[in-house]
């Protein structure tokens, strides 16, 4: 290979809020009692905010009891050997009344059969990415997919 890749690229902040606008799955991290947790959530984003829907539990008891949390999305391609990942960091709320009414319009709609009335936007307050060149140099080991 005659042009050597970059092993590492850090986004800038346009670039990290594209690829989180482009996206609508991810993951938030949140704090319920003394533990850590993380729920895979289908997503939109509206004017630097991160909204998705839930029904009642524990990721909507973990935003009520502690607001700080944070939300990453990935990608690997193969076919380019590279992978990315953005991360956003802030502050979850419930959304009532006509916010709550506002996000009807985005495309934030349950993946699966259950009813999820809540709507929590996390504010973010920071974002940052970074892609990755993959070396992967245990690849022959992986079985060859049908």
């Amino acid at each position: 290979m005659s042009e050597e890749r970059q092993a590492l690229r850090i986004l800038s902040e346009a670039e990290c809020w594209s690829r989180l606008e482009a996206k609508e799955f991810g993951r938030m991290a949140y704090h319920l009692a003394d533990e850590v947790h993380i729920a895979p959530v289908n997503y939109a984003v509206e004017g630097g905010h991160v909204l998705f829907r839930t029904a009642e539990g524990s990721k909507l008891l973990g935003v009520v009891m502690n607001e700080d949390v944070a939300f990453e999305i990935d990608e690997i391609r193969d076919e380019e050997e590279t992978a990315w990942s953005v991360v956003a960091r802030g502050r979850a709320h419930i959304l009532e009344g006509h916010e709550a009414r506002d996000t009807d319009n985005l495309r934030l709609r349950p993946w699966v059969s259950e009813e999820k009335f809540n709507v929590v936007s996390i504010r973010v307050e920071e974002i940052s990415g970074r892609e990755f060149h993959l070396a992967r140099p245990w690849r022959h080991m992986l079985p060859e997919r049908g």
